[in-house]
């Protein structure tokens, strides 16, 4: 089910009043059916993975905790069995459906490469909606309760809520256990303002995906299907594909946030901003939240993170960023997506002494100039790591930086005109909010509610009279 789909425009109404109607234990119970319809809406089949993920994970974490408890002989052994039970269940369904083929197929390939033929069996299998997204959350449930950060909860039909709670199961934010569960074990109360913020976060992100991202995209797949695009268009397409993808994905979590805090509930911040980064570091703390945080915290920290010297840490950063690209999808586009960043986050590292060693730029510059220049570089730096992750193939790749670089084809600035017309309006309004707010709601309300009025109004106008018909989320497919 979208959320900028007419069914879900009468399920979240009639989900929310029965929730505020019902008492506590009732909500969660109402909760989970509603999270399942809501998922099998798709397809009722997906449903029996999502339910098979909170069984073992619920029972793997009551068995963790009871050799935590017991501290017998062997329990350091038991507790890595029962872990490894969590990991196998969840990473080999993650694995199957959505690895399978592309590790099959690449296996054919480097076999022909050596010259053996192989026909690889491929599976006739349709990739589950979110799987990586839901599939990331319940490892994290187990991991913790292994490190001791959490203890589990015995409320079987809370913990399948904490893991199907359909705002966020699609395309999260991912939420770890110990954050979510207590706002789901623990009572709600109505809150005005908190309901008010919801509303508002429901429509920016409507906003941002229906008007900025939907629209866009018609101009941004004509490029990118092109046989033979010129290297400006290219350029541009990528820069709109840098707005699509943000607005459609921040959108998507705005809309989640939103729908929890109209039931009492609170979803981490996502996104904050990412394209006011000045460094590939500080990017990342802007950008997709959850999983980067769940990346350092689960991969790249066991790892070895910064620990044991310096080569070490590049490999370690490297390697996170190869995975964190093969978790986006299956496809070397994905993976080569990874390393760029890694490159990125490498170089940065690796540069960093020099520059703050050197100075002549802060003697030359003011301080907004060199920002705005940092912010300028950064955006087109992962406007090239994103014209990665939307290719076909690697072969149309390599075509489309043959036209880049040799400047192939007219650069027609009317091209600009889509990103003009939908792009801007958002500009100027993330201007505003960061200038007000930095995201603190306590501030915006602060605002004149006739301004407010005029904004809304305005988006409202352009959501209905200007969106673009409902299409997916991007990020559905990952």
């Amino acid at each position: 089910m979208l959320f900028n789909s007419f069914a879900f425009a009468i399920f979240f109404p009639i989900v929310l009043l029965l929730y505020w109607i019902l008492p506590f234990r009732a909500q969660n119970l109402m909760l989970l059916v509603a999270s399942y319809v809501f998922y099998g809406y798709w397809d009722w089949r997906f449903l029996a993975l999502i339910a098979l993920s909170t069984i073992v994970d619920y029972i793997t974490g009551l068995k963790i905790q009871n050799e935590n408890d017991i501290l017998s002989d062997g329990f350091e052994k038991r507790k890595k069995i029962w872990l490894t039970v969590s990991m196998v269940t969840n990473l080999g369904i993650l694995g199957f459906f959505k690895y399978y083929n592309f590790f099959a197929d690449s296996f054919a390939d480097v076999a022909s490469s050596i010259g053996v033929a192989i026909d690889p069996m491929y599976l006739n299998i349709i990739l589950p909606v979110g799987i990586s997204f839901y599939t990331f959350q319940t490892m994290s449930y187990t991991i913790d309760i292994y490190r001791g950060k959490m203890k589990p909860t015995n409320r079987f039909f809370d913990f399948a809520l904490y893991v199907a709670f359909f705002p966020q199961l699609v395309a999260g934010p991912i939420e770890r256990a110990k954050d979510l569960l207590p706002r789901l074990l623990n009572k709600r109360k109505f809150s005005k303002s908190q309901f008010y913020e919801g509303l508002h976060l429901i429509l920016l992100g409507l906003f941002k995906k229906v008007f900025v991202a939907d629209n866009l995209a018609p101009f941004i797949d004509k490029v990118f299907r092109a046989s033979d695009p010129s290297g400006f268009e290219i350029w541009v397409a990528g820069w709109g594909f840098a707005i699509q993808v943000y607005c459609d994905f921040s959108g998507y979590s705005d809309i989640a946030r939103g729908c929890a805090k109209c039931m009492g509930i609170e979803l981490m911040i996502n996104f904050n901003h990412p394209y006011i980064a000045t460094n590939p570091v500080e990017r990342w703390q802007r950008w997709h939240i959850s999983l980067s945080s769940w990346l350092r915290d689960y991969l790249y920290i066991p790892l070895g993170g910064s620990r044991g010297g310096e080569r070490k840490t590049l490999r370690n950063l490297w390697i996170t960023m190869l995975l964190g690209g093969l978790w986006h999808g299956a496809a070397w586009n994905f993976v080569l997506w990874g390393a760029w960043e890694g490159v990125m986050l490498i170089t940065h590292r690796m540069c960093k002494p020099f520059w703050d060693a050197h100075t002549f730029m802060q003697k030359i510059f003011p301080p907004l100039v060199r920002r705005l220049f940092k912010i300028f570089l950064m955006f087109n730096l992962i406007t090239v790591g994103l014209i990665i992750f939307r290719t076909r193939s690697i072969p149309h790749l390599w075509q489309l930086w043959g036209n880049v670089f040799t400047f192939k084809g007219t650069a027609d600035p009317l091209i600009l005109m889509p990103l003009v017309w939908y792009a801007l309006p958002l500009a100027v309004y993330e201007f505003i909010q960061y200038q007000i707010s930095r995201d603190n709601w306590s501030e915006i309300e602060k605002v004149s509610g006739w301004f407010r009025t005029v904004v809304y109004a305005v988006f409202v106008y352009l959501i209905a009279f200007h969106g673009a018909s409902a299409q997916s989320f991007i990020y559905f497919q990952f």
